[in-house]
C-alpha cells in the first residue's frame, strides 16, 4: 500500500473510532444493574392505570395548551380545567419515538446511540413500568410495542395488539391508525364479558392499559401540524379517549380506583418533521386525571411566554422533565418504581393524604439512591484513586432521618428531605458519569492535534519538499522513540485495564501515541518545512496562519449562522480584483459568470430551512438546470470538445432529467389530491435514479475525453435524483451549486498558462486557497438547502416520490444521499483541479484533511449534555458533521478519482499564479 493510501486509511480508521467518543464522554448509558427495587408500603390509589401517548406521536403541547384547543380537544379541555393536573412535559434529543417512549415508560434517558439499533429491539434490557405490572395490554404500532415486550423479565405478562406495518402510509390520512386502537381496546373489553378468565384478568390490582396513538405523527409528516387534517386528528383522538374513559369507567363501575395519563413521546416542528431539539419538538403535553391525581389549582402558577396567551392562565401548570412520567405512573398503582429510573417524582400532580406523598417520596429517593451505591461500589473497585461523592458521605443517615420523620408523622419534612436527598443522588449519579471525562478529554484532544501535525508532516514531504534532503531520525533516536511510545501506550494500557474501562479506550489511546511518536520521529521535516515557509518572513508566516485559522472559525461559525455562508460567497465574488490584469482582460466573460454564480448561490443561505412544498420551484429548478446543462453541452459540441458517443449520452440524460420533472409533477398531484402515490410513478422513479445515478460510474469513456464534459455528465447524472427529493428551492440551488463549482475550476485553470505537460510540481502555500474554497463549498453543499446537522430540516415529504409507508432508515438514507450530491460533484472537481495544477492527485485533498479538524476539535468542546435540548441536539449533530466529514471525504475524494481520474487533463505552468 502507498503511502497515500495508508495515511487514507489510517484516516478513516481514526475518525471512526473517535466518532463515539462523544458518547463515552458525554452520552454513557445510565443503565447499571444489581439494585433492590423500591416502593411505597402503602396502598395505592388507583387499581389499574391507562396511558394514551398520543403518538400523537408529534403532538405538540401548544395544540392542546392554546386558546384554540378548547375546539380540538374539548374532552381533554374539560379535563384540564375540572377534573385533573396538567403541565408540559420536556423531551430529550433526540426527539424520536423509541427514547421518547424509553423515558416515558421505563424513566431514564437512553444512549442517544441507541437509537441506531432499531425502532423495536433493545441493545440492553432495561426495566419498566410494563415490567412491574401484574399484566399490560398495549395497543398500536409494531414499531414501539415489541421493545418492551422483549425487554419484560415475563414477557408473558405484556400482551400486544399491533396493526400490520404497511397502514402506516405517509400518503394518505392516517387517522384510520387511531380508529383501530380505540376499536381493539373496545374489542377487549367486549371480549370480557364473555370470557371469564379476560374478565378475572382485568379486574386485577396493577395493571396497565397502553393506547400508542399513531395517526398524529403520521398525519403531521404527511400534512404538517397546521393541516386541517392534523386538527382534525385531534378531535378524533380526543373523542376516542372520551370514549374510552366513558367505556372503562362503566366496565369498573365508577370505582374510582383508574388513574389516566395522556401525554406524547415528542413534538413536531411546522414542517412536520421531528429530531432535534427545537422547542417544537420537545414540548409536549402532560395531562393526568382519575384515581391518585389531585383536582385543578386556580393559582396561575407555572406559567411562561408559552402558555401565557392560553385560557388556561388561572390554572396551574406543573411542567416535568418526560422521564418524570415513569415514577409517577409506579406510584399511581403501587407498584415498584422501575430500577433504572431517573425520573423525580412529581407530587404537584398527586392528590391523597400528606402520608401517601411522604411515603412515595421516600421510595422514589430510595430507588435513585441503590442506583448511585451501585455506581459508587462499581467505581471504587475498579478506580487506581478512587474519590467519593463527597456532598453524600453517609446516605444511610439521611435514609434513617427520613424514616424517623414519617415514623413521627413529620410528613412534610419527610417529603422536603427526600426531594434534597433525590437531588443529591442524581448529583452523584452525574459525578460518577463524568469521572473519567478530564482523562478521556486529555486523550481525544491529544489524538486531533497529533491528527492535523501527522497529516502536516506527510504532505511536506511528500508534496512540499519530495526533492529537498531532509535530515533523517539516526537508529539511536529511532529506538529512544519507540521505546518511550510503547512505555507510554503500556502505561496508559495499563490504567484501562486496571480500571475495567471499556476496550475502545485503547484504540482512543493507541491514536495520538502513535501519531506524536512519528511527529516526533520525523520532526526534522517540519522543521525542513517551517525554514522554507520563513524565507518570505516569519511575519508572513504568522499572518497567514492568522488568517487560515480565521477562515476555518468562520466556517465554523457559519454552522451557527448559514449567512455567513452569503457573505462569504459575496467576498468570492470580488475575488477576480485581486487577479493579474491580463487575467481579467481575458477571460472577462468568465469571471462575470463566477461573480454572477456567486451572488446567486448566496441568496440560498439566506432563505429560510423551513420549506412548504412548492412544486413550481422545484419545476423551474429542473428546467433551468436543463436548459443550462444544453447550453454547455452545444458550447462543447461546437467546440469539438466532445465527442458523438459522450455526447448522445448527455442528449439521453437531459431526456431523463425531463422525465423526472415530470414525475414530480405527477406523483405531486396525485398525492395532493389523496390517491396516494401511483405505483408505476414508484417504479419508474427508482429506475431514472438507478440508471441516470449510476451512468457515469459505469460508463467512464476514454482518458483523452474532454474534462468539463465529463463534469458535466456528472452534474446531470445526479439532477434526476436532486429533483425526485426536492420539494421547493433545492434543485434551483443544486443547478446554481453546480455552475459555481464549475466556474471556480475555469477560473482556477484561467489563471494558469495553459500547457501539456506530465511533471508533477510540489504544493506551494497559495494552493491553501484552493483547499479553502474546497471547504467552503463543502459547507455550501451541507448546509445550502438547510441546516444539515438537523435531518428534521430535510422534510420527509422529500421522499414520498419514493416511499411513502413508513421505514425510518430507507427514509433516512434517501435524505443523507440528498444531502451528499453536491458533494460528489465538487470532490469530481477538486479532483480535476489538482491535476489541472499539474498536482499530485490527492495532494490538494490531503491539505483538506489537515485542516479539517480544528474544526472537529471546536465542535468537540461545544458538545454539551446540560442546558437546552436544542443546545445539545445541536452540539452532538455539529461534532458529527465534522468528523464525518473527513471520512466522508475520502470515500468521496475515492469515489472522484473513479469518476475523473483516468482523464487526462491540460495541465498549467506555474509561472502565471495569479
Amino acid at each position: 500500500m502507498s503511502g497515500t493510501g495508508l495515511l487514507l486509511c489510517i484516516g478513516i480508521l481514526f475518525h471512526i473510532v473517535y466518532l463515539f467518543s462523544i458518547f463515552d464522554i458525554y452520552f454513557k448509558s445510565p443503565l447499571v444493574h444489581g439494585m433492590t427495587p423500591q416502593r411505597s408500603p402503602l396502598r395505592a390509589p388507583a387499581d389499574r392505570l391507562v396511558l394514551f401517548v398520543g403518538k400523537s406521536d408529534g403532538l405538540r403541547a401548544d395544540k392542546i395548551i392554546e386558546a384554540d384547543g378548547q375546539h380540538r380537544a374539548p374532552f381533554l379541555r374539560d379535563v384540564m380545567r375540572h377534573k385533573g393536573a396538567w403541565g408540559v412535559s420536556h423531551t430529550r434529543v433526540p426527539t424520536e419515538s423509541r427514547p421518547g417512549h424509553v423515558a416515558i415508560i421505563a424513566g431514564f434517558y437512553e444512549d442517544v446511540s441507541a437509537v441506531t439499533t432499531g425502532w423495536t429491539m433493545n441493545p440492553v434490557n432495561f426495566d419498566s413500568v410494563f415490567n412491574q405490572s401484574t399484566h399490560t395490554w398495549s395497543f398500536g404500532s409494531p414499531d414501539i410495542l415489541p421493545m418492551f415486550q422483549h425487554g419484560a423479565s415475563d414477557p408473558g405478562r405484556i400482551e400486544t395488539f399491533m396493526y400490520p406495518p404497511e397502514l402506516e402510509d405517509f400518503s394518505g390520512e392516517a387517522s384510520h391508525l387511531d380508529t383501530w386502537v380505540f376499536d381493539h381496546v373496545k374489542a377487549l373489553f367486549e371480549k370480557a364479558k364473555h370470557d371469564a378468565q379476560l374478565n378475572r384478568q382485568l379486574r386485577q390490582e396493577k395493571i396497565v392499559f397502553f393506547l400508542h396513538l399513531l395517526g398524529l405523527d403520521t398525519n403531521g409528516h404527511g400534512f404538517r401540524p397546521h393541516s386541517k387534517e392534523y386538527h382534525d386528528n385531534i378531535k378524533l383522538v380526543d373523542a376516542g379517549v372520551a370514549e374510552i374513559v366513558t367505556l372503562l369507567e362503566e366496565f369498573y363501575g365508577h370505582d374510582g380506583r383508574t388513574s389516566y395519563v395522556f401525554t406524547a413521546d415528542h413534538g413536531m416542528n411546522n414542517r412536520g418533521a421531528h429530531g432535534d431539539g427545537h422547542p417544537d419538538n420537545t414540548r409536549t403535553p402532560l395531562i393526568a386525571w382519575g384515581a391518585g391525581i389531585r383536582g385543578p389549582r386556580k393559582t396561575a402558577l407555572g406559567h411562561d411566554a408559552f402558555s401565557r396567551g392560553s385560557d388556561l392562565i388561572e390554572f396551574q401548570r406543573d411542567d416535568v422533565e418526560q422521564a418524570d412520567i415513569a415514577p409517577l405512573m409506579a406510584s399511581l398503582i403501587g407498584i415498584d418504581l422501575p430500577v433504572n429510573s431517573v425520573g423525580v417524582l412529581p407530587l404537584a400532580y398527586l392528590g391523597g393524604n400528606e402520608q401517601f406523598r411522604a411515603e412515595a417520596a421516600f421510595a422514589n429517593a430510595r430507588e435513585i439512591l441503590a442506583q448511585l451505591q451501585v455506581q459508587h461500589d462499581k467505581k471504587k473497585k475498579s478506580e487506581l484513586f478512587f474519590r467519593p461523592f463527597a456532598p453524600l458521605a453517609d446516605p444511610s443517615s439521611v435514609v434513617d432521618k427520613i424514616q424517623e420523620h414519617i415514623n413521627n408523622q413529620e410528613y412534610v419534612l419527610a417529603e422536603d428531605l427526600s426531594k434534597e436527598l433525590i437531588q443529591l443522588c442524581l448529583r452523584g449519579l452525574r459525578y460518577f458519569q463524568t469521572y473519567d471525562w478530564l482523562f478521556l478529554r486529555s486523550v481525544i484532544t491529544a489524538g486531533y492535534i497529533g491528527w492535523c501535525m501527522y497529516c502536516m508532516e506527510f504532505v511536506i514531504r511528500h508534496h512540499v519538499l519530495p526533492k529537498v534532503s531532509i535530515r533523517e531520525p539516526t537508529r539511536l533516536e529511532d529506538r529512544v522513540v519507540i521505546s518511550l511510545s510503547v512505555l507510554v501506550f503500556t502505561v496508559l494500557g495499563a490504567m484501562v485495564w486496571i480500571q475495567n474501562m471499556p476496550t475502545i479506550y485503547y484504540a482512543y489511546i493507541f491514536f495520538p501515541v502513535y501519531f506524536w511518536s512519528q511527529v516526533v520521529r520525523n520532526n526534522g521535516t517540519l522543521v525542513a518545512g517551517f525554514r522554507v515557509a520563513a524565507k518570505g518572513g516569519v511575519t508572513k508566516v504568522i499572518v497567514s496562519s492568522i488568517v487560515i485559522l480565521s477562515v476555518l472559525e468562520a466556517f465554523t461559525y457559519s454552522f451557527f449562522q448559514r449567512e455567513i455562508l452569503s457573505a462569504l460567497f459575496l467576498l468570492a465574488a470580488f475575488w477576480p480584483l485581486g487577479m493579474q490584469s491580463h487575467t481579467r482582460k481575458e477571460h472577462t466573460k468568465l469571471l462575470c459568470g463566477w461573480s454572477l454564480a456567486c451572488i446567486s448561490t448566496s441568496v440560498f443561505t439566506l432563505l429560510p430551512v423551513e420549506k412548504g412544498e412548492d412544486i413550481t420551484l422545484v419545476i423551474a429548478g429542473g428546467a433551468l438546470g436543463v436548459m443550462l446543462a444544453s447550453a454547455l453541452l452545444f458550447k462543447l459540441e461546437s467546440d469539438a470538445r466532445v465527442g458523438r458517443q459522450m455526447a448522445l449520452l448527455m442528449k439521453g440524460q437531459l431526456v431523463v432529467n425531463l422525465i423526472s420533472i415530470a414525475l414530480v409533477y405527477s406523483s405531486s398531484q396525485s398525492l395532493s389530491r389523496r390517491e396516494g402515490l401511483p405505483v408505476i410513478n414508484q417504479w419508474i422513479s427508482w429506475a431514472v435514479i438507478g440508471g441516470s445515478t449510476l451512468l457515469p460510474f459505469l460508463y467512464r469513456g476514454s482518458s483523452h475525453e474532454d474534462y468539463l464534459a465529463r463534469l458535466l455528465m456528472i452534474c446531470c447524472a445526479f439532477g434526476p435524483l436532486m429533483t425526485l427529493l426536492s420539494i421547493s428551492y433545492e434543485m434551483l440551488f443544486y443547478v446554481c451549486f453546480c455552475a459555481t463549482v464549475l466556474l471556480w475550476l475555469e477560473t482556477e485553470r484561467a489563471q494558469y498558462r495553459d500547457a501539456r505537460g506530465s511533471v508533477k510540481r510540489p504544493l506551494q502555500g497559495r494552493d491553501i486557497l484552493a483547499s479553502l474554497f474546497f471547504l467552503f463549498f463543502i459547507l455550501v453543499a451541507f448546509f445550502g438547502t438547510g441546516n444539515v446537522a438537523s435531518l428534521s430540516s430535510f422534510s420527509i415529504e422529500s421522499v414520498y416520490r419514493f416511499i411513502t409507508v413508513f421505514s425510518p432508515f430507507l427514509m433516512a438514507a434517501l435524505l443523507i444521499t440528498k444531502i451528499l450530491i453536491p458533494f460528489f460533484v465538487v470532490s469530481a472537481v477538486l479532483g480535476v483541479l489538482s491535476d489541472s495544477f499539474g498536482l499530485e492527485s490527492f495532494s490538494l485533498f490531503l491539505v483538506v484533511m489537515t485542516v479539517s479538524d480544528v474544526q472537529t476539535i471546536n465542535f468537540f468542546y461545544l458538545v454539551t449534555d446540560y442546558g437546552s435540548w436544542l443546545e445539545i441536539g445541536t452540539g452532538i449533530s455539529h461534532f458529527c458533521i465534522s468528523e464525518l466529514f473527513i471520512i466522508f471525504s475520502i470515500i468521496l475524494f475515492l469515489l472522484s478519482r473513479l469518476l475523473v481520474g483516468h482523464l487526462t487533463v491540460r495541465q498549467a505552468t506555474v509561472k502565471k499564479l495569479r
